[in-house]
């Protein structure tokens, strides 16, 4: 991002006061701006399709729509497919997180980060990556592990996933970094990324948020297999 062609982000929350705090931070941050203030989903989705931002930060609990709906229209919209949801939420809402992602949102805040995460966190969407913090990823693993089955039986879509691609997939659905799974395995960062690239490009994933996604759903999280 440069001051000439700056981050342009939207920001949805039914508080003002919140959306006063994060539309300040964004506004005095060299390489980003403020493209609107939505109250509600509908709103919300409204500016995007107009302001066509790059980052939409979303709410989840909002008046009207809220942003799992929200998100879910966004991110289904060909026509805005340069536009990144980044959820806000807390931890009380770990059912809504995970319907988020479903959704297509690149992952997700809590509402008390710190300011300078919160900006670092928009730079990382923007860029193409999904931001999953390890503290509430391992919160959705833990919930999905309570459950006696998978979300749907595992089918075939892992049928052409190596036992490394696999091992590399399980590591990233626990929240770990590419740096973190390097060491993990003794791999090379390079080839953590390629194994990465791969998973992505087999099943037609996104980002990393998605390939989260196909871990829990396809029940390799949760499974004894990876003592989750």
């Amino acid at each position: 991002m440069t001051d000439e062609f700056p981050l342009r982000v939207l920001i949805a929350d039914d508080q003002a006061m919140v959306r006063g705090s994060f539309r300040v931070l964004v506004d005095h941050t060299p390489g980003m701006t403020a493209v609107g203030e939505a109250a509600d989903g509908a709103e919300a989705v409204e500016l995007a399709r107009r302001e066509r931002p790059d980052v939409v930060l979303m709410d989840v609990r909002m008046p009207e729509l809220d942003g799992i709906e929200a998100t879910r229209q966004l991110c289904s919209d060909p026509s805005l497919s340069g536009v990144r949801v980044l959820i806000l939420t807390t931890f009380d809402l770990d059912a809504y997180v995970y319907a988020a992602l479903r959704a297509g949102a690149a992952g997700f805040l809590l509402k008390d980060t710190p300011p300078t995460e919160v900006l670092a966190a928009i730079g990382v969407v923007a860029a193409g990556e999904a931001l999953l913090a390890p503290s509430v990823t391992r919160r959705l693993i833990a919930e999905f592990a309570r459950r006696p089955e998978p979300v749907r039986p595992p089918g075939n879509s892992l049928d052409a996933i190596t036992r490394r691609e696999l091992e590399v997939l399980g590591l990233i659905a626990r929240g770990l970094s590419n740096t973190e799974i390097a060491e993990h395995l003794h791999l090379s960062l390079a080839t953590v990324k390629t194994h990465i690239g791969r998973l992505r490009a087999k099943l037609h994933a996104r980002d990393r948020a998605q390939l989260v996604i196909v871990a829990y759903e396809t029940g390799l999280v949760g499974s004894s297999r990876w003592g989750a």
